[in-house]
């Protein structure tokens, strides 16, 4: 079934093509002539929320309307996604394209599929990600990531990077952070499985989970950041040097683990999640053993006999 919008194109193709009056194209595409010269008048509120969607597609070139319903109710909107998703196609905005997944052969210990994060510095993962400034010399960053929620936890830009710096940023991280992780997952490359390196990692007490080489999706996580980090920052980002690309990624970490929702989180930011996690986990933490549940935790059991039991 045609609507009537396209109907009204096609009504005016036929004119311009055939040069016939607009009551014969109407009448030959069975149009409804007052449907025809109908012109909608668009609601103010809606003109103000089309704006704002405008913005947040120019802010955020990744995100679709779902992400966008999540950063308008964060602001304080109340708002239907189904109206956020109309005027999101309205607009002519992006919507991302639904990618094929493809299957790949092999595993590995080391990857997400068999040892994934279950807590806060449990697992950070890190790679390097390439770019260059207006002069065309290189810029290598190096973000590391909190695989389970989703925070980055360190990212650092330099012309060039060695194992040394490596190190020196893993201690700056762990210091930040007041504890080291358990695992920190990379691929093989030299910076990462240098001998100082990995001396390093085993006097701070976290052990190494080194993916199978040509393996990247067994370092789902980090390959994830950097697709968005690249497209969101490095793709919108021109750098006259490197000092500007500190202070540019500066921002865009603080963005990021503050201000940026994930969809994985519920909508919640990196920060947000982790702090909730944390107190859930203090709070079981402090519980008393042996102390009863509170009659919200209470289940009842359906069998009746067992509940006379119990009681």
């Amino acid at each position: 079934m045609v609507g009537p919008e396209r109907k009204r194109q096609a009504v005016l193709h036929v004119r311009q093509e055939l040069e016939v009056s607009e009551r014969r194209a109407c009448t030959t595409i069975r149009q409804p002539r007052a449907t025809q010269r109908y012109r909608g008048r668009k609601r103010g509120k809606d003109a103000a929320l089309a704006a704002e969607l405008r913005r947040i597609s120019a802010a955020h070139p990744r995100a679709g309307y779902r992400m966008a319903t999540a950063l308008l109710r964060r602001a304080g909107m109340e708002i239907n996604a189904k109206r956020v998703q109309r005027l999101w196609r309205q607009e002519g905005l992006k919507v991302p394209r639904r990618q094929r997944k493809r299957q790949r052969l092999g595993s590995s210990e080391s990857g997400t599929q068999m040892l994934r994060a279950e807590r806060v510095n449990h697992v950070w993962s890190y790679d390097f990600v390439f770019d260059q400034t207006e002069d065309g010399r290189r810029l290598k960053w190096l973000p590391i990531c909190d695989e389970f929620s989703r925070e980055l936890v360190a990212l650092e830009v330099e012309r060039r990077m060695e194992a040394r710096d490596v190190i020196r940023i893993l201690d700056e991280a762990v210091l930040a952070r007041g504890s080291a992780p358990e695992f920190i997952r990379s691929d093989n490359g030299p910076e990462f499985v240098a001998l100082a390196v990995q001396e390093w990692i085993e006097r701070r007490g976290f052990k190494t989970l080194y993916i199978k080489p040509g393996s990247p999706w067994q370092n789902a996580y980090s390959e994830s950041f950097n697709s968005r980090f690249r497209d969101e920052f490095l793709n919108r980002e021109a750098f006259a040097s490197v000092l500007e690309a500190k202070v540019l990624g500066k921002h865009h970490r603080q963005r990021h683990n503050h201000e940026r929702p994930h969809s994985s989180l519920d909508y919640q930011t990196p920060v947000e999640f982790a702090q909730r996690s944390l107190a859930a986990a203090s709070a079981t933490l402090r519980r008393p053993q042996g102390c009863a549940p509170s009659t919200d935790q209470i289940t009842t059991n359906p069998n009746p006999e067992t509940n006379e039991k119990l009681s």
